[in-house]
């Protein structure tokens, strides 16, 4: 059976197909509509009805999109507002006549990584986005653990310590969660610049800065410090309670050489001594392994509703 996986975004729409070994086919992009939910709703069918047409066949449908999922299946997305306080996958299955299974889009990213990506071979893997925005999902044996509320992995949210806003004399930012000082606010790409412009009183983009650490410039390096020092007792965090083995890193920030080679040693430095650190691994499957995430939980919807 051919598994469907989608990935929406606030700006795009990817379509993939995949075969029962998770090996992609094809895909393709559309832009996302994020102001009107019929549309929405038209525009996912479409090309999941396309995906039919290149298969001759009626695959599973696995949907991750940004936004949190509660358990009762409605959507809360600031990138597609249209889809807030909707069910959507209900909405979707009445369309589809199959059945249709949907997460938070950095889960999908985590459990892709878990499931024969970079972090294949360890029971505990935390998957983490540093992006645009700063967000993940912790699994155990392949599979998520129990989301709840749909806010497990959300690490982002975490709050800066006051140890570091007052280390580097950080402004407490308001978040777009509506919460003060979280560290996505710092973190992701947004972020960077936050801190570019306090430390060196210059305005730089994350693009700008990932290139000046590579000429080893000495105002990109003393950015790079305190970045680390916030993302390292941040995953310091995570190591306390969810005791990852392996932290796999995805997204943009994730390419940067220097953020990956020395996170051990900044999570170290916020860990008890004597405790190890989980190991830290880029992505197997990068920009693909959202919507192979959502291949995944389409897959096993579709096998547990006997599709």
């Amino acid at each position: 059976m051919a598994v469907y996986g989608l990935d929406i975004g606030g700006t795009k729409i990817e379509t993939a197909i995949f075969n029962n070994n998770l090996e992609q086919q094809q895909s393709w992009r559309i832009t996302t509509p994020t102001d009107d939910y019929q549309q929405f709703l038209q525009a996912i069918y479409q090309q999941v009805l396309k995906a039919d047409e290149l298969t001759s066949s009626q695959g599973a449908v696995g949907i991750g999109m940004p936004g949190i999922i509660n358990d009762e299946g409605k959507v809360l997305s600031a990138n597609v507002p249209c889809a807030t306080g909707k069910v959507i996958a209900n909405d979707l299955q009445a369309l589809l006549k199959r059945p249709v299974a949907i997460l938070n889009d950095t889960r999908c990213f985590a459990l892709s990584e878990a499931n024969g990506g970079a972090g294949e071979g360890y029971s505990r893997v935390f998957g983490a986005i540093v992006g645009t925005g700063a967000a993940g999902g912790m699994c155990i044996d392949g599979t998520l653990f129990n989301q709840g509320l749909g806010m497990s992995g959300e690490y982002g949210h975490l709050p800066l310590s006051a140890y570091l806003q007052q280390k580097y004399q950080l402004p407490v930012l308001k978040c777009g969660c509506g919460l003060n000082g979280c560290v996505e606010s710092y973190i992701a790409g947004p972020g960077v610049q936050t801190l570019y412009q306090h430390i060196t009183q210059s305005p730089k983009s994350a693009i700008e800065w990932a290139n000046d650490i590579k000429r080893s410039d000495e105002q990109a390096l003393k950015v790079l410090a305190c970045y680390l020092d916030i993302l390292g007792e941040t995953f310091a965090a995570i190591s306390k309670s969810l005791h990852p083995e392996v932290i796999v890193l995805g997204g943009g920030l994730s390419l940067i050489d220097a953020i990956v080679e020395k996170l051990p040693d900044a999570i170290q430095t916020h860990l008890f001594s004597g405790f190890a650190v989980p190991d830290v691994k880029r992505a197997k499957f990068g920009d693909s392994s959202g919507v192979r995430g959502a291949a995944i939980i389409g897959s096993v919807h579709a096998n547990s509703n006997g599709s």
